[in-house]
């Protein structure tokens, strides 16, 4: 579908005077008025006032029928939930269709209209559900809500979630992902490789493919085929590393498996994300605290997310605080243990999350609060603290100047590598840029990578490079952005030094499908399921 068809179809939901109100609603911003502003200075005759999509519509259209030149500033000004694509990408969130999971926690929620863990109402859950689980129709409404709002749709990363992603069958993997990139290229494929090939030049390319699964499901032959997959990212529910703890909520692995997972996915280049949770049958605030350290003593995950064990009907947790052997943290408890948690967590890492979307209806004791996380950094804000962490010093929507930017080289020390966190920073400590290359250990870890992923023999791995500020369109640039002015670049510059200093003579990156040929453009080559450099 072309794009002024798409606009020509979005401004069928409005009547007339809903877009000739639109209309001086977006003359009045271009003239400079605040948007709040100029929505109530034209209220709807019937009542009301416009809408924000009829107001992103109206600009489309105009820009579509050559009235008006594209303005990225006024866009912006204009845009719905900007957060959204701040951090230099736009997410799409997708989920697999209901399916038996290994694990049997006693915390999960289990519904049989869902995967594992997921309630049809949870907002990414609900979506999900209404597609009846359709890879292709997730994408597709996803792409089309974000460009109804005034996001761009150039850059995506696409979300999988549905419980234990390697438990699905290897052909519901392939057929999944192809018909997510099918959404995003526009095109129908016959395979894999062709939808994979499309999306490399396609409007909205994927530039980060996650899925979610166990510690106990990782091993070098699987990850493999997740590359051959496109993914670049995995998640993990750690939930603990404590191995009574784990025990007690039946997580049927131990702490020793999610170690070696992280190690291992380490040594193929990925990024990882673990999940930890608070609150866990047998868990105090005391024994927390200490939990939470142990998540930087050799794991180092890139990113987590901290999800606070929710109480919920049906559960196996249920039934045990039904008989008085188990009691939910108050909310004032949960936001104190983890304002204390933040200020532990290093530089290189982000946390994305700090509670799940479970409606508090659902919710049968201890906290219902979703905003979890601003109260938190309101309990930060009030002690005179600050969390280090990398989502709060993105560098976000503020305006960068290139020649300000210092280069930080954070060093540390995850099992059987050497990690640099290479990352660029305005005077005021925020992040415009960063890049995380991995120094293997020589070590038989390596050398059983190497036999199964020959691209990375004897080679130092850059896991992932990430400038941010709002998503711009590939090549396209924007007046005090981050995005598109070398930071990039210097990086893997940067990187190619450390690596060669260190006695390495080949680079390998883990490419996402749509940033193959941005790699290519800097003097890497593909290998079998790597893009490699020698230096």
């Amino acid at each position: 579908m072309t794009k002024n068809i798409q606009a020509w179809l979005d401004a069928r939901k409005y009547s007339p005077e809903t877009l000739a109100a639109a209309r001086l609603v977006l003359d009045d911003v271009r003239r400079g008025r605040d948007v709040t502003t100029a929505v109530r200075h034209h209220p709807l005759a019937e009542g009301g006032y416009v809408p924000k999509h009829a107001i992103v519509t109206v600009y489309r259209q105009l820009v579509e029928n050559g009235e008006w030149e594209k303005d990225s500033a006024l866009l912006a000004r204009i845009r719905m939930k900007p957060i959204r694509s701040l951090s230099g990408v736009t997410t799409v969130t997708v989920l697999t269709k209901p399916y038996p999971c290994p694990g049997q926690c006693i915390f999960c929620p289990t519904d049989a209209r869902m995967p594992k863990s997921y309630l049809p109402d949870e907002p990414g859950a609900a979506r999900a559900f209404q597609n009846q689980f359709d890879p292709y129709l997730q994408v597709k409404s996803r792409l089309d809500s974000y460009l109804a709002v005034g996001h761009p749709i150039d850059k995506i990363e696409l979300l999988i979630l549905g419980g234990t992603w390697t438990a699905y069958r290897p052909d519901y993997q392939e057929w999944f992902i192809r018909r997510c990139l099918d959404a995003m290229n526009g095109t129908e494929s016959s395979s894999l490789a062709e939808a994979q090939t499309a999306n490399e030049t396609a409007a909205s390319r994927d530039v980060g493919l996650v899925v979610e699964t166990r510690p106990d499901e990782i091993t070098l032959p699987v990850l493999a085929h997740l590359r051959a997959l496109g993914v670049t990212k995995v998640q993990m529910g750690a939930q603990s590393l404590d191995d009574y703890i784990l025990e007690l909520n039946q997580r049927g692995h131990t702490a020793a498996d999610t170690l070696k997972a992280c190690a291992t996915l380490r040594a193929a280049g990925f990024k990882i994300v673990l999940h930890w949770m608070p609150n866990l049958l047998g868990a105090t605030l005391a024994s927390d605290h200490a939990d939470f350290v142990r998540l930087w003593q050799g794991y180092c995950p890139d990113e987590i997310k901290i999800y606070p064990t929710q109480l919920l009907e049906g559960t196996d947790l249920y039934a045990d605080w039904q008989r008085g052997e188990y009691q939910p943290y108050s909310t004032e408890e949960l936001i104190n243990l983890i304002a204390d948690l933040k200020l532990t967590i290093p530089p290189y890492c982000r946390v994305d999350r700090v509670i799940r979307d479970i409606p508090s209806p659902h919710v049968v004791a201890g906290n219902k609060r979703s905003s979890l996380r601003q109260d938190v950094l309101a309990e930060l804000a009030r002690r005179g603290q600050s969390c280090g962490c990398i989502r709060c010093h993105e560098v976000r929507g503020k305006a960068v100047v290139p020649e300000t930017l210092r280069l930080d080289d954070y060093t540390y020390n995850p099992v059987d590598a050497e990690e640099h966190f290479l990352n660029f920073r305005t005077p005021d400590d925020h992040i415009a840029g960063y890049l995380r290359l991995s120094l293997p250990h020589h070590s038989e870890q390596e050398t059983h990578t190497a036999e199964v992923l020959p691209d990375l023999e004897n080679a130092a791995l850059i896991r992932e490079v990430h400038v941010y500020g709002q998503a711009l369109g590939v090549g396209k640039e924007q007046h005090g952005a981050a995005q598109h002015i070398g930071l990039g670049t210097t990086l893997l510059q940067k990187a190619e030094e450390i690596a060669h200093a260190n006695g390495f003579h080949r680079l390998a990156v883990i490419s996402a499908i749509g940033t193959r040929k941005y790699y290519e453009t800097r003097g890497f080559q593909r290998g079998q399921l790597y893009l490699v450099k020698e230096i």
